[in-house]
């Protein structure tokens, strides 16, 4: 009897379970996942195909190579080199529109560079504005802004005569090594940029025998002479 009234109030438990709407006794089939395009399946296989092919291709040049390490690594290396070094070749190729190698001038830019030591020079009446500017400065006794006045005023012509040569990032000391000077004309310029910068950076004070240094560097740095290779 006992156990007749115990498998009643579990059939009544079970049942009011049942009956609670909040607990889930079936489980939702999940749809299946929709099936990709042909085109996108067309894609998959065709990259497909050509990994293949150069999964083939590495194992047959693999199979060449000495069963050693550093062979292996050797081969990979230079199989990496090669591929960066055609990647760079087709960008290069679509920004300028002209095959080349990376240590190779593209055409005309070594033409550019050896006019350029004419090219640029302080014409005669802005040269002279600048000194004059710079002067004034002097005058004053500020001779490290007179000093940075020429560097900065020779930087500017050099940007807007030739704004390819002269980059926003490049410094005066980077700009003293470049192929636009001759040189005659880079130890003047680099003389005139140490100074600003032993000034600006270094602290150091520029006394009136250094703008003369200075003054006179850029004197004949505007020099036509001072231009010719």
């Amino acid at each position: 009897m006992a156990e007749k009234s115990s498998a009643q109030q579990f059939d009544q438990a079970w049942g009011s379970l049942k009956a609670d709407r909040t607990v889930q006794f079936d489980f939702i089939k999940t749809p299946a996942e929709p099936k990709p395009p042909e085109w996108l399946e067309a894609i998959g296989r065709f990259f497909e195909g050509i990994l293949r092919a150069i999964g083939r291709a590495l194992q047959w040049l693999f199979s060449w190579m000495p069963d050693a390490p550093y062979a292996r690594f050797v081969l990979g290396t230079l199989l990496v080199i090669g591929v960066a070094l055609l990647v760079w070749l087709i960008v290069d190729r679509l920004r300028h529109d002209e095959w080349r190698l990376p240590w190779r001038r593209r055409e005309g830019e070594a033409a550019e560079v050896v006019a350029g030591d004419v090219a640029w020079l302080p014409e005669e009446m802005p040269a002279r504005a600048w000194l004059e500017e710079a002067e004034a400065l002097a005058r004053q006794g500020r001779f490290a802004e007179a000093v940075h006045c020429l560097l900065l005023r020779s930087v500017e012509d050099m940007a807007r005569r030739r704004p390819d040569a002269v980059r926003p990032g490049l410094t005066s000391r980077e700009l003293a090594r470049s192929e636009l000077l001759t040189e005659h004309a880079r130890p003047l310029f680099a003389g005139l940029a140490r100074t600003v910068e032993d000034s600006l950076f270094g602290g150091r004070p520029v006394g009136e025998p250094r703008w003369h240094e200075a003054r006179e560097a850029y004197g004949s740095f505007a020099l036509p002479e001072t231009w010719r290779a």
